[in-house]
C-alpha cells in the first residue's frame, strides 16, 4: 500500500508500506515533500497528478531498496547516491574525475561515517582548516569547497536534509600565483636547439604547445583537416580532456571564443609539412588495425596495440615532456606541460603584442582573463618600454650638449 497524507500548507507525506514484522507490526517507510510553486499549489488536478507521480517514483525507490531514511543516512552512503544520480549522469567526463578524486581522497575520509543530517558547518570550517594546515594549495581547498556545497545543496534538493551546512560556511580565499613558471626567451631557444633531434611526433608538439598556446586537451583534439598547410592556419574547434572506457571523450571547447584560427609562422609550418609526410607513413604501417573512424585523422595518434589511430591518451604528453627533459634538459628548470601556454603569452607580451590579439590567440573568453592572469609580466613589459624612453632621452641630451 501507498498513499500521500497533507502535513501542511504547502507539505504531504508520503508513505509506502513494506510489510510487517514478526510481530505482525506494520513496516513502513515515509518522506515528506514540500513544494514551492505557488502556481502549482493553485492547480488541484496538476497538484495532484505531481503529487502521484512523487508517490511512484518513491514507491520505487523502495521497493528497489534505494531509499534510506534521512536519520539513517550515512555522509558516504549518500555521497554514493550522489556520484550515481548526479555527478555520472550529469557532469562532464573530465569533472567528475576531480569530483571523485577529491571524494575518495579527502573528503569521504572526513566526512565519511558522520550521519549526513548531523553535520553542521563547524565540521565543514574544521575540515577545511585542515586541508590548509595540510600545506594543500589554496586553489584545491576552494575546490573541495566546491564539491561539499554541490554535494550539500542536492541533498537539500532531494530532501534530505532541510538546510546546507555550507550556507554558513565562507568560502576560502584563493591566492593568486604572482609568478609563472615559463621559459624566457634564452631558454626557450635551448628547448629548441635540444628539440633539433627529438622524434618529429614529440617536436611538433611541443613546438605548437610553445608557440600557439593551445591547451594539452586542444592539442590531442587537433586532426590534420583542421589544418591549412597552404595558409599556415591551425583551427581550435574541439579538444579531447580524457578518455572513457577505452574511447576519447571529444568535446567542444569550453566557450565560443576557443573555437578560433591560430596563424603558425612559416618555419613552424615547414615542419608541419615534413610531419605530415612522416605521418601519412605511419598510418600505412598500422592501417589494418587502424581503430579511429576512417575519416579522423588525429596529429597526435597513437600506435599502441588496440589504439592504433586514436589519439594518445592526454596523460601520455606530459609523461613524455617530462622523461625529454629528464634526459635532454636536466640543466634547464622543470615547468609543467601547461606552462608552455604561460610561456607562449609571456614571450607574445615581452614582444609587445597587444593583449587583444593574445586573449584571441590563446581563446580566452574576455581580454579581462589575460590582463588578470599576466598582470604582472604585462606591468613589467610595460616598465621596460618606459625604460626604453630614458635611454631616448638621455640620447637627446648628449646629442644637444654636443
Amino acid at each position: 500500500m501507498a498513499y500521500i497524507e497533507k502535513r501542511g500548507a504547502n507539505s504531504w507525506r508520503l508513505t509506502v508500506d513494506i510489510g510487517t514484522d514478526p510481530s505482525g507490526k506494520r513496516i513502513s517507510r515515509k518522506k515528506t515533500i514540500k513544494i514551492e510553486d505557488t502556481a502549482l499549489l493553485k492547480t488541484t488536478k496538476k497538484l495532484q497528478s505531481y503529487l502521484d507521480e512523487e508517490l511512484v517514483k518513491f514507491k520505487m525507490e523502495v521497493e528497489a531498496g534505494e531509499y534510506i531514511s534521512p536519520d539513517k543516512l550515512t555522509f558516504s552512503a549518500f555521497v554514493e547516491v550522489w556520484l550515481n544520480k548526479f555527478v555520472r549522469k550529469e557532469l562532464e567526463y573530465k569533472t567528475q574525475e576531480n569530483y571523485e578524486f577529491h571524494t575518495n581522497k579527502r573528503i569521504l575520509p572526513y566526512f565519511g561515517s558522520m550521519k549526513i543530517e548531523k553535520i553542521r558547518a563547524l565540521h565543514v570550517i574544521d575540515y577545511l582548516d585542515k586541508l590548509s594546515e595540510s600545506g594543500l594549495g589554496s586553489a584545491s581547498i576552494v575546490y573541495n569547497y566546491r564539491v561539499l556545497r554541490s554535494m550539500f545543496n542536492k541533498a537539500v534538493e532531494w530532501q534530505v536534509i532541510k538546510e546546507s551546512p555550507m550556507k554558513a560556511v565562507k568560502k576560502p580565499k584563493e591566492k593568486p600565483s604572482v609568478e609563472l613558471n615559463v621559459y624566457d626567451e634564452e631558454e626557450s631557444m635551448q628547448l629548441f636547439k635540444a628539440l633539433e633531434d627529438a622524434d618529429n611526433r614529440f617536436k611538433i608538439l611541443i613546438t605548437l604547445a610553445l608557440t600557439t598556446g593551445m591547451r594539452r586537451a586542444e592539442l590531442l583534439g587537433l586532426e590534420w583537416k583542421n589544418i591549412d598547410l597552404t595558409t599556415g592556419t591551425i583551427q581550435v574547434i574541439q579538444s579531447i580532456p580524457a578518455y572513457k572506457e577505452g574511447e576519447p571523450v571529444i568535446k567542444l571547447p569550453k566557450n565560443p571564443s576557443s573555437v578560433r584560427p591560430i596563424a603558425i609562422s612559416p618555419s613552424v609550418l615547414e615542419e608541419l609539412k615534413q610531419y605530415r609526410k612522416e605521418w601519412l607513413q605511419m598510418k600505412m604501417q598500422v592501417l589494418k588495425k587502424w581503430k579511429a573512424k576512417p575519416e579522423q585523422e588525429f596529429l597526435f595518434m597513437s600506435s599502441a596495440p588496440g589504439a592504433e589511430g586514436k589519439p594518445v591518451y592526454p596523460k601520455r604528453l606530459s609523461e613524455w615532456w617530462r622523461e625529454f627533459h629528464s634526459e635532454k634538459l636536466g640543466h634547464l628548470k622543470y615547468i609543467r606541460f601547461h606552462d608552455f601556454r604561460h610561456t607562449s603569452v609571456t614571450l607574445l607580451i615581452n614582444q609587445g603584442v597587444h593583449a587583444k590579439i593574445i586573449s584571441e590567440r590563446v581563446g580566452h573568453s574576455k581580454i579581462g582573463t589575460t590582463m588578470d592572469k599576466y598582470g604582472h609580466v604585462i606591468r613589467k613589459a610595460d616598465q621596460a618600454a618606459a625604460d626604453l624612453f630614458d635611454k631616448i632621452l638621455e640620447r637627446k641630451v648628449v646629442q644637444s650638449e654636443s
